[in-house]
């Protein structure tokens, strides 16, 4: 099968599909499936073992957008089937005027997204889904449908999602939950090591991973912090958001607190978990996040917000602890309650790693391959009932 991945981040980007994509297509690769490439980044992207074809950042907004669907196309009238994790307008295009079968890893809800970004909506994402807010977010809701709707299938992490998606007017049988794998582990180096390269000591410590948006929210996660003297809080990553944050740590006054790590790579950001007592998530919106699952898989519980499809992986009790979204006092004292009992947090470190055994990579993206298969083969092979789990 030749199959066509395309991403709008990719390393060194930030971000869960950034991880994903490369991850899928060394997967396919390796799977004996002839793998091609097409990403949106800043300079020429590393060399791997397949061809990677990109499009400059650096070109205008429209121009961008209109050389990404020739790219795609371009190569898609090459491929079986196209694996798209972002750019989906693009991808949608440049997919249909190829003729080619294209397969949706939803992330979010497109429309919503766009709309946050270009501030245009302050609403929630659940006030989002039931209408309103003029024309320009009713157009982005129409492309969102159309883009969506041409796809032969759309895989969401989250039940969460999957819901959201069938609400929109997709077919529930195009619709299938694939939740995001578990990394590969290596053997790490002990914590004390770890906190050694990183510098901080053997108090308590929360670590955050992951782009710099107004989604993660993470001014709720400093006051988490501030109201806990003595709690260290690591945060890797970069973003939008990162002068803001800046400005919030000085304000808060912990500014002996908290250090901004700046971008790590994967193998970083396990390690920064690994190092950690727990992780921090204050999303107000979110899916599945990767790192989620990256600091369950390996054995740092999770203090989150219950946003979107988190509290699918996250169980409050079991392998973290779970409050309402935007709850920053239930936020900090969650932190409190962490730090104060020694055998809640070696219960629930007890059970992390275990409860993403079914995450597997192999199961995940096996999975993943029978749908890309069956999207190449067209209609009559089918996909499957529409909501699996592996």
């Amino acid at each position: 099968m030749k199959v066509l991945v395309v991403s709008g981040i990719w390393p060194p980007d930030v971000g869960g599909p950034a991880s994903h994509a490369p991850e899928v297509a060394r997967f396919l690769g390796d799977r004996g499936h002839e793998v091609e490439v097409v990403v949106t980044a800043d300079a020429q992207p590393a060399p791997e073992p397949f061809p990677v074809h990109w499009v400059s950042r650096a070109h205008r907004p429209g121009s961008r957008h209109v050389l990404g669907v020739r790219l795609i196309r371009e190569r898609a009238l090459r491929a079986d089937v196209v694996y798209t994790t972002g750019t989906f307008g693009r991808s949608a295009a440049g997919a249909t005027l190829a003729g080619t079968p294209f397969v949706v890893k939803l992330t979010a809800d497109p429309a919503y997204e766009r709309a946050r970004r270009r501030s245009i909506t302050e609403v929630s994402i659940a006030d989002f889904q039931q209408g309103g807010g003029g024309l320009q977010i009713a157009l982005l809701r129409f492309a969102r449908d159309q883009e969506l709707r041409r796809a032969a299938h759309v895989i969401c992490p989250s039940a969460y999602l999957r819901e959201l998606a069938i609400g929109w007017g997709l077919r529930p049988e195009n619709v299938s939950v694939l939740p995001n794998p578990t990394p590969a582990v290596p053997e790490l180096p002990p914590t004390a090591e770890l906190r050694a390269r990183l510098g901080v000591g053997s108090g308590p410590l929360l670590a955050f991973a992951g782009r710099l948006t107004a989604q993660k929210a993470l001014r709720v996660a400093l006051e988490a912090v501030a109201g806990n003297p003595g709690v260290t809080l690591l945060i890797a990553g970069e973003g939008p958001e990162r002068l803001q944050l800046e400005a919030a740590v000085a304000e808060l006054g912990i500014g002996d607190r908290v250090r901004l790590l700046g971008p790590l790579p994967r193998l970083g950001v396990l390690e920064l978990f690994r190092a950690a007592d727990a992780s921090i998530l204050s999303s107000s919106w979110e899916n599945f996040p990767h790192t989620v699952v990256e600091a369950l898989a390996v054995g740092t519980p999770v203090l989150t917000t219950a946003a979107g499809g988190v509290a699918e992986v996250v169980t409050d009790g079991l392998n973290g602890l779970v409050v309402a979204v935007g709850d920053t006092d239930g936020l900090t004292a969650a932190v409190r309650r962490y730090f104060a009992d020694a055998d809640l947090r070696e219960r629930l470190r007890a059970a992390a790693v275990a409860s993403v055994v079914d995450y597997s990579r192999e199961r995940v993206f096996g999975r993943l391959e029978e749908l890309l298969v069956a999207a190449a083969l067209g209609p009559a092979a089918g996909t499957g009932t529409g909501a699996p789990t592996p």
